[in-house]
């Protein structure tokens, strides 16, 4: 009987460890980025060999998972998502929200939204979600009046009422820090302020943290449904990740867990 067990013992240990799932998962620099390496030990927990990849912008993390490049991406919120899918056609699906980042308004020329003077040039997002959601935020604080209807992506050409005479400009969501240099003011993503120095508590104007802006996992439909997709979530919204973006971000960015 020893030696039945002793050798299943060896046959045992001569099988190789099961292999882990590989994810290859996009984001865009910056917190996203930082998150999903705080979540990779955790995910080899769970049997996930998380391999995070970063793409400067907004638009190729989707192509990149729709035609099979990745099997996941954390960097947008569900009105991207949804405004991504209608346009391009994506068989794409949410399975978790994640953290907010509050969209801010910032300035190098002025410490308050109350010094901006009348006529200044403001730099918004050129895609339609997040440069919506600039404008949802100004009319928010009284900056503007929006048509009534307009639902989630407004553009400048529904402003009805713009008391200070603001000029609009509409850049690439990435390039609105560096756009910081020309304008009086610009709506900058968090993702993409805090990589380029800027506070979010500094932001001379903050959208609150309320509404549907709170950042998504997505997959492929197909995948949704998976075991590994159960257990990718299970770990960005753990208890380690949660703790990791409270003493990272300091407020800056909030989990919706």
């Amino acid at each position: 009987m020893l030696r039945v067990l002793t050798l299943v013992a060896a046959l045992a240990a001569a099988l190789p460890a099961a292999a882990a799932d590989r994810v290859r998962i996009g984001a865009t620099p910056g917190p996203h980025a930082q998150i999903l390496e705080a979540v990779k030990p955790i995910a080899a927990k769970h049997g996930i060999d998380l391999q995070v990849q970063e793409f400067s912008d907004y638009v190729i993390p989707n192509e990149a998972l729709a035609a099979g490049e990745l099997e996941a991406n954390s960097f947008q919120h569900q009105p991207y998502l949804d405004n991504q899918k209608a346009d391009r056609g994506y068989k794409l699906d949410s399975v978790a929200q994640t953290v907010n980042f509050p969209m801010g308004i910032y300035s190098k020329r002025y410490k308050s939204w109350d010094a901006v003077p009348d006529g200044a040039t403001i730099a918004i997002q050129n895609d339609p979600t997040n440069g919506g959601r600039s404008l949802l935020l100004l009319q928010d604080k009284g900056v503007i009046t929006l048509k009534e209807g307009v639902g989630f992506k407004p553009s400048v050409a529904d402003i009805v009422k713009n008391p200070k005479k603001l000029r609009f400009i509409e850049v690439d969501a990435a390039q609105t820090p560096r756009s910081l240099d020309d304008v009086d003011a610009a709506a900058v993503n968090t993702n993409y302020a805090e990589p380029a120095g800027l506070k979010p508590t500094d932001a001379i104007l903050r959208e609150e943290p309320k509404g549907p802006y709170v950042n998504v996992i997505a997959v492929r439909s197909a995948d949704k449904d998976k075991p590994w997709v159960k257990a990718l979530v299970e770990s960005y919204r753990s208890p380690e990740v949660k703790d990791f973006v409270e003493k990272t971000f300091k407020g800056a960015v909030l989990t919706s867990w």
